[in-house]
């Protein structure tokens, strides 16, 4: 077998690979002398049939594949030697189209290498971590937003009318031309007006209506309502009004508490402060993610495989385009080009993501198999009831593996150069972190 090196170029690199016949007919011998003591032929044991036969018999049969693995072997002992990882699949393609039985297979393979990455001092990385406790305002802000989804009704004075935000509690039959439809009847249903919770319209039609009143509410089902029978169709609601309430905020009080499952009004005061520490603590990190990425990028300069830079601007014009035409939901359109502001995103995050790769290589970070199954089964809650199948999707699915890793390995080496660099915590109000993330955020749309 022969290689010889037709281009180098920065990244860039060619082969020519010259596999001969008699290589190629080595190969199909060993693959025959292998299968040879399980092949049973007419007139011969089982064992005994001569490589001859065989060859005769299958060796034309067993050629592609003998090609292909001697190429695949040729190229596994080129990057083991050389020590090139290329940034894409190499392009490999035969030169001689009229090859034939006999010949010699001529092949080129053409890649383009990742690039050396240079050291990185990570502990001459200064960094500012927000720190924002969560003050009695918050919490109390927190307390009332959960005492109003914990509202109750109290009947209203005899008479009274319906207000939007009020509960009536009604029995109804629906029926379209005259017939009762399946799903279209109940009795004492609590129905909060402005909820939007029912057909459109039909929530507008009982506002001001009285406890004791009867009333036809007529409606028309969606175009793309659920059910195929009711689409489109005009359906009439014959309602009873038994009752109107008004809402009433639940009081702040340990009987509340214990509804959201706490002992006391402290305790969840105290579980109310946690998560909102918590989410505090995660805007904080994001923030100081984004001064990360900063450092590094300013830290680092290395040639980018071109091939990179251009898919992953070609993939970031394509989102952006979709977020600027949402009502086109398929790929059915123009393709779309590249500008120069999104090349120059694209190097930034092939450079860093680069990095970030080598840096997780060095440091063997690695994303465990509970992490992975964490991380699915939060993507699977978004598909209720086709759980089983999502997993059974992701588990046949390479990329979608890699999709679902790839954060989870990047967040993993964040925190690893974190826990490296010179990190000094400064305590601030929530005003202030929420200014530095709405920076944050204004400087990525701009980027984008």
């Amino acid at each position: 077998m022969q290689v010889t090196e037709t281009q180098n170029e920065g990244l860039k690199r060619a082969f020519s690979i010259t596999v001969t016949a008699g290589e190629l007919d080595d190969k199909v011998m060993e693959k025959l002398t292998e299968a040879q003591p399980e092949v049973e032929m007419k007139g011969f044991r089982k064992g005994k049939v001569p490589l001859a036969l065989l060859k005769k018999q299958f060796g034309q049969r067993l050629l592609g594949e003998a090609m292909q693995e001697t190429i695949d072997g040729a190229m596994s002992k080129h990057f083991e030697d050389s020590g090139d990882r290329p940034a894409l699949q190499p392009e490999v393609k035969m030169t001689n189209e009229d090859w034939k039985e006999g010949d010699d297979i001529e092949v080129e393979m053409s890649y383009e290498k990742l690039p050396e990455i240079p050291e990185v001092d990570l502990k001459s990385i200064n960094l500012e971590k927000m720190v924002v406790k969560a003050d009695e305002a918050a919490v109390d802000e927190a307390l009332a937003s959960l005492a109003e989804s914990a509202q109750e009704f109290d009947d209203r004075e005899e008479g009274a009318a319906a207000q939007d935000g009020d509960q009536v509690v009604i029995d109804f039959v629906g029926k379209i031309n005259g017939e009762a439809f399946e799903g279209g009847s109940a009795e004492d249903y609590p129905l909060v007006l402005g909820s939007n919770s029912f057909i459109p319209g039909f929530e507008d039609q009982l506002t001001g209506v009285k406890a004791g009143e009867e009333k036809d509410v007529t409606v028309n089902f969606p175009d793309d309502y659920g059910a195929e029978h009711l689409k489109g169709k005009e359906a009439v609601f014959s309602t009873t009004v038994k009752a109107v309430k008004a809402p009433k905020a639940a009081e702040i009080n340990d009987d509340m508490a214990k509804k959201f499952g706490a002992e006391d009004l402290d305790a969840l005061k105290g579980q109310i402060r946690e998560r909102l520490e918590a989410e505090y603590g995660g805007a904080a990190r994001a923030v100081m993610k984004r001064a990360l990425l900063d450092a590094l990028d300013e830290k680092v300069s290395f040639e980018l495989p071109p091939s990179l830079v251009e898919a992953e601007a070609k993939q970031i014009a394509h989102q952006l385009w979709h977020d600027e035409n949402p009502e086109v939901q398929g790929h059915d359109h123009p393709e779309i080009e590249p500008t120069e502001e999104h090349t120059k995103l694209a190097e930034r995050r092939v450079r860093l993501g680069l990095l970030l790769a080598e840096l997780g290589q060095k440091a063997e970070v690695e994303v465990t198999d509970a992490e992975m199954s964490q991380a699915i089964m939060a993507q699977a809650r978004q598909y209720p009831g086709l759980e089983r199948q999502f997993f059974e999707f992701v588990q046949q699915n390479q990329q979608m593996q890699q999709q679902l890793r790839a954060p989870i390995f990047e967040d993993k080496v964040v925190d690893y150069v974190f826990e490296l660099a010179q990190v000094e915590e400064k305590e601030v109000s929530k005003e202030e972190l929420q200014k530095a993330v709405e920076a944050m955020e204004e400087d990525e749309g701009d980027a984008a």
